[in-house]
């Protein structure tokens, strides 16, 4: 029988899947449904390098540390602390992955699945680059047969590549859930929040940008991303209300904070029988959830999977065809 979840390499709990297991075991000989990749970037999601920075106080030497003491741990790159792990950028090995009539040795791809399900060896940690939230490795990783994937395109450089395949599921649930004419507030002004706000605008609703740095929200107003920058602390629930109010309450919240503590004031921004959209790996589902209770809030809460049929495709023709994404990103992570 095919193994096409990985479950053969889970070492515990047994009966656990790949990405809720503690620990995998990377070094079994390969299966027949399983792609070997020589591993050259991790990408890691925004939540867990915020905390990998704070906890090593910066230094990029004691990041590089850490997390090759949870790899070796846990055979996977899952932070114990966020839970999240992020994506990578590698080379197709083989062999008979069901990709394998796709893809040849020496393709290079991007995995659409969170390193923490994705098996990984690291022989080495060669660069951290904390601005780009980016590890430049040399190791080897295991993609399961139900593990997505995206070939690297051509005509983007690969570092905005691989930042915006990080983030695609956001743009792609903003735009099932975005109508013309609706008021839309996201919180985060990163890589996630610069797409959401753009396809946001795209589907032809009126977008607001908040972030804690006045000077994030500005820029995508600036660059056109965007309709009105609000500067305030999304984890003070009672700021974002208020200024909520001031511009009036919004139909659609799109969360895209990489910091705990937000679930409150996206909510209280929402209006009643609106919508928010949690597309940020610090959210708490309890908060949300009982906090929403709490205050009599009557809006659907929707955890953003980061999985959404095209999701990929979307993403980069949203970059394509916006120079401003293009700029903004390169920025980030050149």
């Amino acid at each position: 029988m095919g193994d096409p979840y990985g479950l053969r390499r889970v070492v515990r709990p047994k009966g656990a899947l790949p990405q809720q297991a503690e620990v995998l075991d990377p070094h079994l000989p390969l299966g027949p449904d399983e792609l070997s990749i020589e591993v050259e970037r991790l990408n890691v999601d925004a939540a867990s390098f915020r905390q990998l920075a704070q906890e090593a106080k910066g230094d990029a030497q004691r990041i590089s540390t850490r997390v090759a003491e949870i790899v070796r741990a846990r055979g996977k790159m899952h932070n114990p602390v966020t839970g999240s792990g992020g994506m990578l950028i590698g080379r197709v090995v083989g062999p008979e992955h069901p990709a394998a009539a796709e893809l040849k040795a020496g393709d290079r791809i991007a995995t659409l699945v969170s390193l923490t399900l994705t098996p990984l060896v690291l022989q080495e940690i060669e660069r951290v680059q904390p601005r780009a939230e980016r590890l430049d490795v040399r190791g080897r990783a295991i993609l399961f047969a139900t593990g997505l994937w995206a070939r690297l395109p051509e005509d983007l450089p690969e570092a905005v590549a691989l930042a915006v395949l990080d983030v695609c599921g956001a743009p792609a649930w903003v735009a099932r859930l975005a109508r013309p004419g609706e008021r839309v507030l996201v919180l985060g002004a990163g890589k996630s929040g610069s797409l959401a706000c753009a396809q946001a605008r795209r589907n032809g609703a009126h977008v607001t940008a908040l972030d804690y740095r006045p000077d994030a929200p500005r820029a995508l107003v600036h660059e056109g991303l965007a309709d009105a920058a609000i500067s305030v602390d999304a984890t003070q629930p009672l700021e974002v209300y208020a200024r909520a109010q001031q511009a009036g309450l919004y139909d659609l919240v799109v969360n895209c904070a990489s910091v705990p503590g937000t679930e409150m004031g996206s909510i209280l921004a929402a209006r009643d029988g609106g919508e928010v959209l949690f597309f940020s790996m610090a959210t708490s589902f309890t908060a949300a959830a009982l906090g929403a209770e709490g205050v009599g809030k009557d809006v659907r809460l929707t955890i953003g999977n980061g999985y959404a049929r095209g999701h990929a495709e979307l993403a980069l023709e949203l970059v394509r065809s916006t120079p401003a994404l293009q700029r903004l990103f390169a920025a980030r992570v050149g």
